[in-house]
């Protein structure tokens, strides 16, 4: 997973994370584990897509893991609206496939990440802390295998500077902010501050919507 991280003393910043799953035992199970961790706080549990839409207007979250499959419709279509309520919240979704169509679609509907149901609890805990710090929730080598099966558009008139073009390159190998920093002897708040950029120019909610964008517009090469 990239970006995995530990809260650094007590002042880890608060994390407010929102649960949407119709599964109640497993919600319930997960909300315990999170509230566990002191810098991790559950603002909501939500069972439905709409109940989704209401929780983010009055709970703020910061991250939300979004069941791929609700009662009311699939998460990973709600995405797009759900960040039209709350831009800024990392939507991870939480899934009982990994097929690939559907990860590219979380990928190109702006998903922070995917985590799978059948991983441990640690790699949610870790997962979340990673989405609040603005990484990509996915592996190295799971995102090799999605990029070539991203659309390709071409012809995009995003202009990037040089430096924010060999981030880019980065990314599409799946390296953290910080690993990017080490790379190009550069702060990691340097590089979160180029993400950011990249972010505003695609009009991307996350690491892997820039890729995503990026792939379609030919900016990046996804082999």
């Amino acid at each position: 997973m990239i970006g995995s991280c530990t809260p650094s003393g007590p002042a880890a910043v608060m994390v407010r994370v929102l649960i949407v799953d119709d599964h109640q035992m497993f919600a319930a199970s997960l909300a315990q584990a999170l509230q566990s961790e002191s810098d991790l706080l559950v603002v909501g549990q939500g069972a439905s897509i709409s109940g989704a839409r209401d929780l983010l207007a009055s709970t703020a979250p910061d991250v939300v893991l979004l069941d791929h499959r609700l009662p009311d419709g699939d998460g990973v279509g709600a995405i797009a609206d759900l960040h039209r309520i709350r831009p800024s919240a990392k939507i991870v979704v939480l899934t009982a496939t990994t097929s690939d169509r559907l990860l590219v679609a979380a990928m190109e509907s702006g998903a922070a990440g995917f985590i799978a149901k059948t991983q441990r609890l640690d790699d949610v805990i870790d997962g979340v802390r990673a989405a609040a710090q603005g990484e990509s929730v996915v592996s190295a080598k799971l995102l090799t295998r999605l990029l070539p099966r991203l659309q390709r558009q071409g012809g995009g008139a995003t202009e990037l500077t040089e430096r924010e073009r060999e981030i880019l390159d980065l990314l599409a190998k799946g390296l953290s902010n910080a690993d990017i920093a080490g790379q190009l002897t550069i702060s990691v708040h340097t590089v979160r501050n180029h993400v950011a950029n990249m972010s505003a120019k695609l009009g991307a909610h996350s690491k892997l919507e820039v890729l995503s964008i990026a792939v379609r517009e030919g900016l990046v090469d996804a082999v």
